[in-house]
């Protein structure tokens, strides 16, 4: 690729080693980065990141939300489906962001390639805005809550006969992501592992709950599943109120847009790992659910805080521990994956000047963004401290919600402003459904030069 009037370079400094960004409307996306993060991240691990951050707790804690707001059975699998439905949409609107702006950071660098050049004061102010508000409030807080699940299901074991104090839940949560922190500033390579480990290990748990509950339904067990949709609520604010807890569920659909610079061939893997790994989630959601309505009643479900726990002392007999063991392990895979994709926005935002400079630093041996993944872990701790699940909850996802809206506002700049920008994988806003299905299916990769 040779430099044109049209190229636009900028020049950045991430700890000592320079990095050259080229940007063509052109040619696409070609990004040049020395000493910065390496591609360590294939199809297999993009897929574990992003199934493994929507596997948290929500699918062994939110069944009883779900089931309670959409009234029945029948209804509340819809949600489930429906919510898999909306997060693949939205995941493929962050597709394109993602292969025609094919940087690190998520919708901090979809923000700042395509309002920089609308006026200086307006230009980086919208970047500006989420980078502070994404690394101060959602990241942290979404690392925290995760994380609070997991603490809360180690100590729960302790006193079963009563709530758990809330003082060792949190040391234990604060214990878990000093570990998590530790191990993703030692090594990217082990932090992927981890993670690859740990979704298979959630991947068995839902298999587990699904081949056991089919397994009741077809010896007779069917009360509860011929139901049906009796009893499905009438009220649209309920049923919204069912889809939001449904979509906490799928929340972390888009991590992987955090790490494109270290994605291998993000052009294919970033929409391929999408396609696989939401419709698995969904699967795995609907197939639990039916699940316990094989072995449990509704209103056992309904006054159940652990349905999981309870679904495996009904079903697993002496080996009942395998269910806390199962979410212990799918909470700590997303918390993982988590931390993985947030340090990164940390990072990104300190190498365009948005955070101190100090964030953007790179382990001159270990290759890992440990300042950014530092500075994450602190302001997750701070939340920790004051904050319970549903708190936290509920601050996390109204602003969550305005964020994804900006960015599908942000597709639309790009779609009408920048016709001439290559996109390898382009949504359909008419159907939110992808085009180019050979640059998915075959592997072919757009012909762009690395220079």
């Amino acid at each position: 690729m040779t430099d044109s009037s049209e190229t636009k370079a900028v020049k950045r400094r991430s700890g000592s080693p320079e990095e050259t960004e080229k940007l063509n409307p052109e040619d696409g996306a070609t990004v040049e980065v020395k000493g910065a993060l390496k591609k360590n991240v294939g199809l297999v691990s993009a897929v574990a990141l992003i199934v493994g951050t929507m596997i948290g707790s929500g699918v062994f804690i939110s069944p009883t939300g779900v089931l309670k707001y959409s009234g029945s059975v029948g209804a509340s699998l819809i949600v489930w489906a429906g919510c898999g439905i909306l997060a693949l949409l939205g995941a493929l609107t962050y597709a394109e962001l993602g292969t025609c702006v094919p940087l690190s950071g998520g919708e901090h660098a979809y923000y700042m390639f395509t309002y920089k050049n609308m006026g200086r004061n307006f230009g980086q102010l919208p970047a500006f805005l989420y980078a502070w508000v994404g690394i101060f409030i959602i990241r942290p807080v979404m690392f925290s809550v995760i994380s609070l699940s997991l603490g809360t299901y180690i100590v729960k074991p302790f006193f079963p006969d009563c709530e758990p104090p809330i003082m060792p839940i949190k040391l234990i949560t604060a214990a878990a992501m000093l570990i998590i922190t530790f191990v993703n500033c030692y090594s990217v390579k082990i932090a992927t592992q981890v993670q690859n480990v740990f979704t298979a290990a959630k991947l068995l748990a839902v298999v587990i709950i699904s081949i056991g509950g089919i397994y009741f339904i077809a010896a007779g067990n069917t009360e509860t599943i011929s139901e049906g949709f009796e009893d499905t609520a009438e009220d649209p604010s309920l049923i919204a109120l069912a889809f939001y807890n449904g979509l906490w569920a799928y929340d972390g659909w888009n991590n992987l847009n955090f790490i494109t610079e270290e994605l291998k061939d993000p052009y294919k893997n970033l929409p391929r790992a999408i396609i696989i790994g939401i419709p698995l989630t969904a699967c795995c959601y609907v197939l639990a659910n039916i699940g316990y309505f094989g072995v449990m009643s509704r209103v056992e479900i309904l006054a159940s805080p652990a349905v999981a726990v309870q679904w495996g002392e009904r079903v697993l007999g002496v080996m009942a521990w395998l269910m806390p063991m199962f979410v212990v392990m799918s909470c700590f895979g997303a918390s993982n994956g988590c931390l993985f994709a947030s340090g990164r926005l940390c990072y990104v935002a300190g190498r365009d000047g948005h955070l101190p400079k100090v964030v953007s630093y790179i382990h001159t041996t270990k290759v890992t963004p440990a300042p950014a993944l530092i500075f994450t872990l602190i302001t997750g701790i701070i939340f920790l401290i004051p904050g319970d699940i549903s708190t936290l909850i509920d601050f996390y996802g109204f602003i969550t919600w305005i964020v994804y809206g900006f960015s599908a506002l942000t597709l639309l700049v790009l779609r009408f402003g920048r016709k001439d920008l290559q996109r390898p994988y382009k949504v359909n806003i008419a159907h939110s459904h992808h085009r180019p299905h050979h640059l998915v299916l075959s592997g072919h990769s757009p012909g762009y030069q690395r220079t």
